[in-house]
C-alpha cells in the first residue's frame, strides 16, 4: 500500500478503479444506462470537481493569503513560482468543469432554463433556490478566469509586469478571491437547500 501512497498518480489511478469497480458491481447487480444513471454520473463529477474549486478557493483564503506574512521573505519565491500557479491551475479548470458538469446535470433533471430563469419568480421552489445558487456560481467561475487569473499572472510575474502593477494586481486578485468566499457560502446553500425542496 506504501508504493501506491508515495505517488499522486498511483493513488488517484487506484481510486479511479475502486470507483471503476463500483460501477462494474452497478451494472451487475441490474443497473442500467438509463437517465437516472447519467443523472448520478452528472452529480458525482458536479461535486468531485466543486470540491476541488471550493476546497482550493478556501486553501487560498484560510490558508494561504493569511499566512504569506509571516513566511520569511527568501522564502515567499517558493509560493509564488511552484505552489501558487499548480494551485491556480486546478483552481481555474475545477471552476470550469464545475460549472460545466452543473449546467448538464441541470439539463439531464430537466430544470436548466427554468433555474436559470430562477423559476420565473413563481414562488420559492426547486428552480428559483438551485438558480440562485448556480447565477452565483457562474459569477464566480467568471471571477476567476476573468479576474482573478488575469491578475495572478501579474503578481506572480507569469506575465511581465511592473512592480507597481503587481502589487495592484495581487491586490485585485486577492479581493475577488475574497468575494468568492463570500459568494461561495450561499451558494452552497442554495445548492444543498435545493435537494430538500418539492
Amino acid at each position: 500500500m506504501g508504493r501506491i501512497l508515495v505517488s499522486l498518480n498511483k493513488t488517484i489511478l487506484f481510486g479511479t478503479i475502486l470507483t471503476v469497480l463500483f460501477f462494474v458491481y452497478y451494472f451487475i447487480s441490474g443497473g442500467t444506462a438509463d437517465i437516472a444513471f447519467w443523472q448520478f454520473l452528472a452529480r458525482y463529477i458536479h461535486v468531485l470537481v466543486g470540491i476541488m474549486w471550493i476546497g482550493l478557493l478556501w486553501y487560498f483564503n484560510f490558508v494561504q493569503i493569511p499566512n504569506m506574512p509571516k513566511i520569511p521573505d527568501e522564502q515567499k519565491p517558493a509560493i509564488g513560482k511552484v505552489i501558487a500557479p499548480a494551485a491556480l491551475w486546478y483552481f481555474r479548470w475545477g471552476a470550469m468543469l464545475t460549472l460545466i458538469s452543473g449546467l448538464v446535470l441541470a439539463h439531464l433533471n430537466g430544470y436548466l432554463h427554468s433555474a436559470l430563469t430562477l423559476g420565473g419568480f413563481e414562488s420559492f421552489n426547486k428552480e428559483t433556490v438551485i438558480g440562485i445558487g448556480m447565477w452565483l456560481a457562474i459569477i464566480m467561475a467568471f471571477n476567476v478566469w476573468f479576474v482573478i487569473w488575469p491578475n495572478q499572472k501579474k503578481a506572480l510575474g507569469i506575465v511581465e509586469a511592473d512592480t507597481e502593477t503587481k502589487a495592484k494586481s495581487a491586490k485585485t486578485a486577492m479581493l475577488f478571491s475574497r468575494t468568492n468566499t463570500l459568494l461561495s457560502l450561499p451558494m452552497l446553500f442554495a445548492m444543498v437547500a435545493a435537494q430538500n425542496i418539492a
